[in-house]
């Protein structure tokens, strides 16, 4: 299909720009432990790479550090027999140890894959037998998650730079023995990360990112987080997921900028001290982790009200009442992003409506992507129409993907994301949902998140998971199911309420008919809601 002019392109972007973002030369080739360490290293050895938070202590450590420990470990690896393109696997918390075994594994050519801490045995198996890993790496506080796996691969255990497998070195012997190697250059197209997608649909699918991506990783970290020099910068995510390894590990590094790793599962007073005491300016993260610190109140954020520069927003849709109550507290807009595993974050917007009544002026791409509207036969839409989200692949000098590993590559003149959205008259891309998440009812086009955020602004309302369910007269009801605020009764009184508080913020067709009451949400470890499983639990009660 040929591009048309309903194509949303982002700024201009050639491939040889890339040595603006990396110092890698691409005939020579590239190696992601080079451009995230050593060429910091070699400028300034002592410039901090990592500020870590544990239990009221805190460390930093440096570039020059790290490239000896990533040496040491490198070397380690090497001895166990890993080889390039070999995938080693890390069950380590957010922490120095876990970029330290990232680097050591490219530095030798290796893909590193995450597994998020969170995960119980069964899902740590699966991926470690798809993905193949020649090795785990596990910190000793997890060791009891991968115990009854069958058929792993060998162990590294590891702790507070301790290090046992079939040698008993300790980190301070391996770094003194190690000699500084040369990083292995590899081709733009080989992997450097093994990763797999959230399964908010279905079960998760694995991927690979060529480390060409870091172009597009460094170019989202310029325009979008809009990361500068002088900043202190607090990627909340965990970086056993995409956006957490992408963005909080990766990202800032590439621009030899210090990240910051908290261990401790997050609280959101410990991480207003950690944002006074370490002069955070730039603070990433979900608006799960927003809606937290909302919960602290304004009294708790007060020592660091108009402290932050920017605040971006990933990993879900942003609400108003979020975006509305940092303005007001904290005195800061919050950015919101959109991304996907398989593309990282490719479109990024400045500012949020005070109100849902309000017309926001929509997401625009990154550099280096360009990116339609599709009707579901394939045809471009032009701006007022509501269709699913795309990529122009030849168009889009910074698109990685090429596929998922258990399926055959990429083909179509698109990649089509799965996500429903609106061009709107201004030139920007309005999020609605995934296709198989928009509501149909009476001939009306219903976007579940705009429900959920009209019900999410009632004081009552924790949290909210809206669906459409079938129904003979209207094709589909929405319905909503509802965490309430602790101490908060469900009365049908309540119900009425919530009905009434949605017909008039948003409108009288997209009300929930049906609203429920329940404990908590299904959501996937990363925190993303699962509509597909509110509806199967819905759909088993209706028969």
């Amino acid at each position: 299909m040929d591009r048309s002019d309903d194509v949303i392109v982002g700024p201009a972007f050639a491939p040889d720009s890339a040595a603006d973002c990396l110092s890698g030369d691409w005939d020579i080739g590239l190696n992601a432990c080079f451009e995230c360490c050593d060429r910091h290293a070699a400028v300034d050895a002592d410039r901090p790479a990592i500020y870590f938070e544990d239990e009221g202590r805190s460390s930093v450590t440096t570039f020059g550090e790290l490239r000896a420990r990533s040496t040491a470990f490198a070397g380690l690896l090497t001895r166990l027999g890993v080889q390039p393109g070999d995938c080693v696997a890390a069950l380590v918390p957010r922490s120095p140890e876990l970029v330290v075994a990232a680097l050591g594994a490219w530095r030798i050519g290796a893909i590193f894959m995450p597994l998020f801490t969170a995960f119980g045995e069964a899902a740590i198996g699966h991926r470690l037998q798809q993905a193949n890993a020649a090795v785990l790496i596990v910190d000793e506080a997890y060791l009891s998650s991968v115990e009854g796996i069958d058929n792993r691969p060998p162990s590294i255990l590891i702790s507070n730079f301790g290090c046992s497998c079939s040698t008993t070195e300790s980190w301070d012997q391996m770094v003194a023995a190690a000699t500084l190697s040369e990083p292995i250059m590899l081709d733009r197209e080989a992997p450097f990360l093994r990763m797999f997608t959230s399964g908010t649909t279905g079960k998760p699918k694995s991927l690979d990112v060529p480390l060409r991506a870091l172009v597009a990783f460094a170019v989202y970290m310029r325009e979008g987080i809009d990361l500068q020099q002088a900043d202190r910068f607090w990627n909340l995510a965990d970086p056993g997921w995409a956006y957490g390894l992408y963005y909080a590990l990766i990202g800032p590094l590439l621009l030899g900028i210090p990240t910051v790793f908290s261990k401790q599962a997050f609280d959101p007073y410990l991480a207003i001290e950690i944002i006074r005491r370490l002069k955070i300016t730039s603070l990433a993260g979900s608006p799960t982790a927003f809606r937290l610190l909302m919960k602290a109140g304004p009294d708790a954020v007060r020592p660091i009200r108009k402290q932050l520069r920017v605040v971006s927003s990933a990993g879900e849709p942003l609400t108003p009442e979020v975006s509305n109550w940092f303005r007001e507290h904290l005195g800061v807009d919050v950015r919101d992003h959109y991304g996907q595993t398989e593309l990282g974050i490719v479109l990024v917007s400045r500012t949020m409506p005070e109100d849902l009544a309000s017309q926001p002026k929509g997401s625009t791409p990154i550099s280096g992507f360009s990116l339609a509207v599709l009707d579901e036969a394939g045809g471009e839409l032009g701006p007022g129409a509501v269709g699913e989200l795309a990529v122009h692949r030849t168009a889009s000098p910074l698109f990685w993907f090429a596929g998922y590993r258990e399926r055959k590559a990429l083909s179509d003149s698109y990649y089509r994301t799965g996500d429903l959205v609106q061009w709107n008259s201004e030139g920007g891309i309005l999020f609605i949902g995934r296709t198989d998440d928009v509501i149909t009812s009476s001939g009306y086009r219903i976007g579940p998140f705009d429900v959920e955020s009209a019900l999410a602004e009632h004081a009552k309302v924790l949290e909210v998971g809206v669906i459409g369910k079938t129904d003979v007269q209207r094709t589909e009801i929405v319905k909503a199911f509802v965490v309430l605020m602790p101490d908060v009764d469900a009365t049908n009184d309540l119900i009425e309420e919530l009905k009434q508080h949605v017909r008039k913020r948003l409108s009288a067709h997209a009300y929930p008919r049906e609203i429920e009451f329940i404990d908590r949400l299904p959501r996937t470890p990363s925190g993303k809601l699962q509509r597909h499983v509110l509806k199967g639990v819905d759909n088993k009660r209706s028969q």
